[in-house]
C-alpha cells in the first residue's frame, strides 16, 4: 500500500520535468565542462617561471612534473622520445672519448609546421650548467650566406642559375678578390653552386658591391637578428651589426667574421623560414600544462615570428640548400643518401659553416638544414654546431644525417594498429 503512492509521486516528478531540471543543475553539460577545462589561465611569463628550473636538455622523456608552493603541475613537451634517446646516447659516448671529444656541441631539431622543438641535446665542457642550444655566442660563419643569398634573390632578382664570378681561392677573402675584374683566371659559377660550395669572394662581393649596408641590415633584421623571440625558452636569436669599413661589409656578406653570432635554436628558425615560404614561427617546447586535478591551464598556440622573404625566394633557397647536400660542402656526409631506405624518401637540403674562435683553440662547425618527405607533409629542421678542439671529430652534417634517419624511421606497428 505504501509503495503505490511513492510510484505515483515519482511519476509526477518525471511528468513535470523536475527530475530533468535537477540533473541539469547538478551536472553541467559535458560541452560546458570541457570549455572551462581547456581555457588557458597560465600566461607565458608564468610558464617561463614555472619551467625555468626544468632541464629539457638531454632529456629521455617528454613529460615533466613540477611542484610549487600551491600546486603540482604536469608539463607535456613536444620532445620526440625516440630521437632524444638516440641523441643522449651519442652525447654520452662523446664524453668518454679521449680523441675527438668536442669542447661544445649543440643539437636542435624543430618541426617547421608548428615550431615545436622535438630534439635538444648537447654539452659544454667549460660550463656544465648552461644549455648550449640556447647560447647565442657561436660565430655564424658561412651560415650567414643564407641571409645574403636570400637578399640577393629577393631584392636583386637573382635566380639559382645567375652567373657569379670570382678570382683566387674559394675560401679566402682578400681585398683584391672584391674587384669586378674578369680575366683568364676568373671562375664563372652559378649562384646555386657558389652557395653550395660556400665561396667567400662571391658572397663578399654581394655584400659589399651589390647589397650594401642598408640591404644587409634590412634582411638580417627581417630574419630576426638582434631580437628575442617571445618563447617560453629564454634565448636570443643572434647579433649582427653593419658598422665598420666597406671591406667589413664583404666579411659580413660571406660570414667571414667573428662578430656575427647566432644561437642553435635561431639556426633552426632560419631553416623554418625557408620551409614555410618565408615565414618563421616562434619556437616552443611546452605543449600543455595540467594541474594535479587534470585542469589544463596552458596550451600551446602556433605563433608567427617573422616574414622575411617572398614564397618565390624561399623556393629558390630550397634549390640552393639542396645543392649543398648533393654537390656541395655536405656531399661527403650525405654520400649515398639517394640509395638509403629512409633518406631516399626525403628532400634534403642545408648549409654548412666553419670558423675558429679568436684564440684558434676551438673550430666551430655548423650544419643547418632540413629533411622533407617527398610524399607526405612531415618535415624536420635541424641546427647542429660542434666546437672541435685540436682533433676534428664527427662533423655537424654527419649528426644531421643521423637525426634525419632516426626521426623519419617508421616505428613498428603494434597488433592493435594492424587490426
Amino acid at each position: 500500500m505504501i509503495l503505490i503512492p511513492s510510484l505515483l509521486l515519482l511519476g509526477a516528478w518525471h511528468f513535470l520535468g523536475i527530475e530533468n531540471f535537477f540533473k541539469q543543475k547538478a551536472f553541467p553539460p559535458p560541452s560546458t565542462e570541457k570549455q572551462s577545462i581547456y581555457k588557458s589561465t597560465l600566461s607565458k611569463d608564468s610558464l617561463k617561471l614555472l619551467t625555468s628550473k626544468t632541464v629539457f636538455l638531454n632529456a629521455d622523456k617528454n613529460t615533466f612534473f613540477m611542484d610549487t608552493k600551491d600546486k603540482s603541475y604536469t608539463i607535456t613537451t613536444s620532445l620526440d622520445v625516440r630521437l632524444q634517446k638516440t641523441l643522449v646516447s651519442s652525447m654520452n659516448r662523446l664524453k668518454t672519448l679521449n680523441r675527438g671529444k668536442p669542447q661544445r656541441i649543440a643539437i636542435v631539431a624543430m618541426d617547421p609546421a608548428t615550431g615545436s622543438l622535438v630534439g635538444m641535446a648537447g654539452f659544454d665542457l667549460s660550463d656544465s650548467q648552461t644549455n648550449p642550444c640556447m647560447a647565442s655566442n657561436y660565430p655564424a660563419a658561412s651560415i650567414f650566406k643564407l641571409i645574403t643569398a636570400s637578399a640577393a634573390i629577393d631584392s636583386l632578382g637573382y635566380t639559382a642559375q645567375t652567373p657569379m664570378y670570382f678570382n683566387g681561392n674559394k675560401y679566402t677573402l682578400y681585398k683584391r678578390q672584391l674587384s669586378e675584374i674578369k680575366n683568364k683566371y676568373t671562375t664563372k659559377i652559378s649562384l646555386a653552386r657558389a652557395f653550395a660550395e660556400s665561396i667567400n669572394p662571391v658572397f663578399g662581393k654581394l655584400g659589399k658591391n651589390y647589397l650594401g649596408r642598408k640591404r644587409l641590415d634590412q634582411y638580417a633584421q627581417a630574419f630576426g637578428f638582434n631580437q628575442t623571440p617571445d618563447s617560453e625558452l629564454e634565448f636570443k636569436s643572434g647579433s649582427f651589426s653593419v658598422t665598420g669599413s666597406e671591406y667589413h661589409l664583404a666579411e659580413l656578406g660571406c660570414g667571414f667574421n667573428r662578430e656575427t653570432m647566432i644561437s642553435p635554436v635561431f639556426g633552426a628558425m632560419l631553416v623554418t623560414t625557408i620551409l614555410n615560404s618565408g615565414t618563421s614561427l616562434v619556437p616552443h617546447i611546452v605543449n600543455q600544462v595540467k594541474t594535479q586535478n587534470g585542469q589544463i591551464v596552458y596550451k600551446r598556440k602556433k605563433e608567427t615570428y617573422k616574414t622575411a622573404i617572398t614564397p618565390k625566394t624561399a623556393d629558390t633557397m630550397i634549390q640552393l640548400m639542396r645543392t649543398t647536400v648533393s654537390k656541395g660542402t655536405a656531399k661527403k656526409s650525405f654520400r649515398g643518401f639517394s640509395r638509403d631506405r629512409i633518406l631516399s624518401k626525403l628532400i634534403i637540403g642545408g648549409k654548412t659553416g666553419s670558423l675558429y674562435n679568436r684564440e684558434r683553440t676551438v673550430k666551430y662547425d655548423w650544419f643547418i638544414g632540413f629533411g622533407k618527405q617527398k610524399t607526405g607533409g612531415k618535415a624536420l629542421a635541424v641546427a647542429i654546431v660542434v666546437g672541435h678542439k685540436k682533433y676534428i671529430g664527427t662533423r655537424a652534417s654527419t649528426y644531421a644525417k643521423l637525426i634525419l634517419k632516426t626521426y623519419f624511421k617508421e616505428t613498428p606497428k603494434t597488433i592493435a594498429q594492424l587490426q
